[in-house]
């Protein structure tokens, strides 16, 4: 039997946060924890940290309560808040869901007035039911939120006589009074026309534009699992042109104006094993945060007042095939003392596209990839107070090895993405760089025994560390680690209640710099949370 190791259970859906957690929990005594998988186990749980509440005045509204059953999006009216007034602090959205029976994890999202503000995935449950709630940051999208607005949700599901669960989602919006930590976008723009032919419109006082693109590959498909797709020769299930490389690339009027790593999601189906999830999802599994896109160098092009041609591709998926969802959002902030910020384009520079896969055939075959790509754009801008120059610099990297023996009953990997972006401003005030690197890993393997017993055992990171230097001098630092780690086994091609699965799963979110310091350690064995710690 031939076997996909990450075989998610997402079916046939193309989706459409920031912060997901779960309340803390004692750790479980020794005599708590069962032999193997009951019939329920602990709410999904993450060890990211809350959406942090200002002390304020705050008012709340519904957008959505729906049941999923099946691909009808639910659709609803949205009215902004009284008594909070229209400039916020903070605004944060709150999912809650919850499902029982027997369901794969599904993809969804959230529209309010066109603009994507929450994309999500969802657990699988237990027969007895299972609980969850997700929170994000969406202060950004304020401007959107100040004028009635049409409200689309659609988590797709399909309810039968085998895939019992209904899911259930309650969500709402908060908002709280005072003025922001930061300036929200002035504009919050969607793209417009078809997916093959999109136009952006900006204000002519666009003083910094930035895109922000909600990429998954997903749907059911190879795609769904591209950081282990081979090219020919290689025998192997899910192939691609090329191999496993993926770049999520923004272009202006044909020219590239933005490159990215994509982050390698593993959904609470994946790597053929639900028990590795069905407590501690994947890093993002519930956060599908979006690629940012800092298009500012081109703002002097866009501030002409006409539409100009904006796509997302994804470079190296097979010519023809689907399973990439790009919806784009572009945050617009204004000069508020000029009618028209007049600039230009300077220097749009790419190195070529390096791009190498090597197939190695053997007991254990192996194919190595190895690929990388720089992108410079730099333009600059006649504001209200002075030429300001802006230069984005990005470079990535993909470094992976995939093995597996015939008929697949090994397969395992070991990848790296490096994701380098360098922001520098330029002509007012001091100079202001703002570097960030992000690092993705994958480094796991499933075996499927001759007793039919499939093991996974997985290690994922997802790290960032940024720095902002303003006049040679650090102004603001952080670093991210957030690794999960799982061991699980169970018995394959049998009903649930004769699996014998036995697993454990741990994560560590740790966020220090200079706003702080947050660590928080999570582990669970058969589905029992038995340690919930805070270090700081």
């Amino acid at each position: 039997m031939r076997r996909r190791i990450v075989m998610s259970m997402l079916a046939g859906a193309t989706l459409v946060v920031s912060a997901l957690f779960g309340t803390g929990a004692p750790a479980a005594q020794a005599a708590d924890v069962p032999a193997e998988f009951g019939t329920d186990w602990h709410d999904p749980v993450t060890a990211a940290p809350p959406v942090d509440r200002p002390h304020t005045k705050s008012c709340q509204v519904t957008l959505a309560d729906a049941q999923f059953r099946d691909f009808t999006p639910y659709r609803a009216a949205y009215t902004p808040p009284k008594g909070c007034g229209d400039r916020w602090s903070k605004v944060v959205l709150r999912l809650d869901g919850k499902v029982k029976g027997r369901q794969y994890d599904r993809l969804g999202y959230l529209h309010v007035g066109g603009v994507e503000i929450l994309r999500t995935s969802t657990p699988e449950p237990s027969p007895d039911g299972i609980a969850w709630h997700v929170e994000k940051d969406v202060t950004r999208y304020s401007d959107t939120f100040r004028t009635a607005q049409d409200v689309e949700m659609l988590i797709g599901n399909v309810v039968d006589d085998t895939y019992t669960g209904v899911i259930d989602v309650h969500v709402t919006l908060t908002f709280y009074a005072g003025r922001p930590s930061a300036p929200a976008p002035d504009r919050v723009l969607t793209l417009a026309g078809t997916p093959a032919a999109t136009t952006l419109t900006t204000p002519r006082n666009s003083e910094r534009v930035v895109a922000e693109v909600y990429a998954t590959g997903s749907g059911g498909g190879c795609e769904e699992f591209w950081y282990l797709t081979v090219a020919d020769p290689a025998p192997y299930s899910c192939k691609a042109d090329r191999g496993p490389y993926r770049e999520v690339r923004i272009s202006v009027d044909g020219r590239l104006a933005g490159i990215a790593a994509p982050f390698p999601n593993v959904w609470t189906g994946g790597w053929s094993n639900p028990f590795l999830w069905y407590v501690v999802p994947a890093p993002r599994a519930f956060d599908v945060r979006p690629i940012e896109y800092d298009l500012t160098p081109f703002a002097g092009l866009l501030n002409d007042g006409r539409p100009h041609r904006v796509e997302v591709s994804v470079a190296g998926v097979p010519a023809g095939q689907s399973g990439w969802s790009a919806p784009v959002n572009v945050l617009v902030w204004q000069d508020a003392h000029r009618a028209h910020v007049p600039g230009a384009l300077t220097e749009d520079r790419a190195t070529d596209l390096a791009d190498s896969s090597t197939f190695t055939p053997g007991a254990e075959n192996r194919v190595r990839t190895e690929a990388g790509h720089r992108l410079t754009v730099s333009g600059y801008l006649d504001t209200s107070h002075g030429r300001v120059t802006t230069t984005v610099t990005r470079t990535l990297a993909h470094a992976s090895v995939h093995r597996w023996t015939d008929g697949e009953a090994v397969d395992g990997l070991d990848a790296t993405w490096t994701d380098d972006e360098a922001v520098g401003v330029a002509g007012r005030g001091p100079a202001r760089t703002t570097r960030t690197h992000r690092t993705y890993t994958m480094n796991g393997a499933t075996t499927l025994g001759a007793d039919d017993r499939l093991r996974t055992v997985l290690t994922l990171g997802d790290r960032a560390s940024a720095v902002t230097r303003e006049g040679g001098r650090r102004t603001a630092w952080s670093r991210l680690d957030d690794t999960y780690s799982g061991d699980a086994t169970y018995t394959a091609d049998v009903p649930r209640d004769q699996r014998h699965a036995v697993g454990t799963s741990a994560e560590r979110y740790r966020l220090l710099g200079s706003d702080g310091c947050y660590d928080r350690s999570l582990t669970t064995v058969q589905g029992v949370l038995t340690e919930d710690r805070s270090r700081c």
